[in-house]
């Protein structure tokens, strides 16, 4: 009988053994979130550069073996050589830097003044109720039939385009930040009126905060809304600027410079999309800290 007690205490003393080798050898396995982002930024980042590269190679090879006309679509070799001598022997890199001068300038001031006045409605329910269906009639006006208005009133330089870029961000602003405005939550304003607050001190710590998410989220809108004013007015008359190389491009027939011209816009949107949506990451930070 104490032999068996014994074996049996061996036993269950080395099984107790074995489980705390066994737990103390396998380390637990913790997700790291930011490290799973990173990777899912890489796959994200990797699948766009494989597509883009896919495109161009096919639209290469369609145009080498003729099931795409060279002469209306070009080739991606062909625009790159026109591009690169557009850089070296003309004005494409000032052109580029015209258009998104005007188209930089109009966005941030249609967007600060757009905002400043959606906000303003909050002072008085009259006066928004007053200005709201002149809002609504300038925002479904297309704005760039008064193109030719404007470029005739400020001339063919550079203001007429920011002027166009201003006109279209301008309204649309203004709506998305009327509609934060309207959203505020009237028991936080009686709140703050309770405990002693003035009605300068609920708009800044109540009604701007609580509108920012609505102007935020028009940012990405308005950047290409710009891109667009100031491309048009570029087109009707201009001395510089991207879209007046289209037109004079288009004017002789030269395709390939015409889609210099497009793969030009493409960059100038890709990077004003990408800065505003840095913009946009650094305001919700802002946002989250108050």
């Amino acid at each position: 009988m104490e032999s068996d007690a014994t074996i049996l205490q061996s036993a269950v003393i080395e099984t107790l053994r074995h489980k705390k080798e066994t737990q103390t050898s396998e380390k637990p396995v913790i997700q790291d979130e930011e490290l799973r982002e990173r990777k899912s930024r890489r796959v994200v980042l990797l699948g766009r550069v494989l597509i883009a590269v896919l495109v161009l190679a096919g639209w290469e090879l369609l145009t080498r073996i003729g099931w795409l006309d060279s002469y209306y679509w070009s080739s991606p070799l062909t625009i790159a050589k026109t591009g690169w001598d557009q850089i070296t022997q003309q004005h494409l890199l000032s052109d580029m830097l015209y258009t998104s001068g005007s188209t930089i300038i109009g966005f941030v001031a249609g967007t600060a003044i757009g905002a400043a006045l959606g906000l303003s409605f909050w002072w008085s329910r009259h006066y928004a109720l007053i200005s709201e269906p002149f809002l609504i009639v300038l925002n479904a006006m297309p704005k760039l039939a008064l193109a030719p208005i404007i470029v005739i009133l400020l001339g063919i330089g550079f203001f007429s385009k920011v002027a166009l870029a201003f006109a279209l961000t301008v309204v649309v602003a203004a709506l998305s930040a009327y509609s934060g405005v309207k959203s505020v939550d009237p028991d936080m304003e009686k709140l703050m009126y309770s405990l002693g607050a003035k009605r300068r001190q609920v708009f800044t710590k109540v009604v701007v905060p609580w509108s920012m998410p609505w102007i935020i989220s028009s940012l990405r809108i308005n950047i290409a809304l710009a891109l667009a004013g100031a491309i048009v007015g570029e087109f009707i008359a201009s001395s510089k600027g991207v879209g007046r190389m289209i037109m004079y491009a288009g004017t002789i027939l030269d395709i390939d410079l015409v889609w210099v011209g497009v793969a030009a816009l493409s960059i100038l949107s890709i990077f004003m999309y990408w800065g505003v949506v840095e913009l946009e990451k650094w305001l919700s930070k802002g946002l989250v800290k108050q």
